[in-house]
């Protein structure tokens, strides 16, 4: 057997074998932002860039969301694309008493709804035909009491959402 065919047909088989989750979730907002508030701004006020609320973005695998302050950030990046749940928002203003804010408080790119993100840390997902590594919980810090409210860095802790990298290239769009 021919060694270049035999490396190719492991490939395929890796693939074709390794465990892949298709989501079936609704995707409720989608977010860019080209400027960090709070990242890289401990001791300093946050800064004031607009997170840009979308109807769809696009993916480029190893890179991230096109136009968004992260995209192509390093090589290798743990959160290319940051995932928060709608459900989480919803307890969140409910427990806080908080009025008049929008899952965009938490900078997070996809919003969804109907699935618990942490179940996808350490997994390869597909959503709307892009496929995703689930990396690691997005770790709420001070900033969230800034930006949604008081308490919220202490509520969100194991429900901060989910860092993910992009292992292909598409669009996501909005369905609600």
């Amino acid at each position: 057997m021919d060694f270049t065919f035999y490396l190719q047909f492991l490939t395929v088989k890796y693939f074709m074998d390794k465990k892949r989750d298709v989501l079936n979730v609704d995707i409720v907002n989608l977010y860019i932002s080209p400027g960090h508030n709070y990242f890289g701004h401990h001791g300093k006020p946050a800064d004031k860039h607009e997170i840009i609320d979308c109807d769809l973005i696009e993916i480029e695998a190893g890179k991230g969301v096109i136009g968004d302050r992260f995209f192509d950030f390093k090589e290798n990046y743990k959160g290319q694309v940051t995932f928060f749940e709608q459900e989480t928002f919803e307890q969140l203003a409910r427990d806080l008493k908080i009025k008049g804010k929008t899952t965009a408080a938490f900078r997070r790119n996809i919003i969804t709804q109907g699935i618990d993100l942490n179940t996808l840390i350490g997994r390869e997902f597909e959503v709307q035909g892009v496929l995703f590594l689930g990396i690691e919980e997005a770790k709420p810090c001070y900033w969230m009491n800034e930006s949604f409210g008081p308490g919220a860095e202490e509520a969100l802790k194991g429900k901060g959402g989910l860092r993910a990298k992009a292992l292909t290239s598409g669009t996501i769009r909005r369905q609600k």
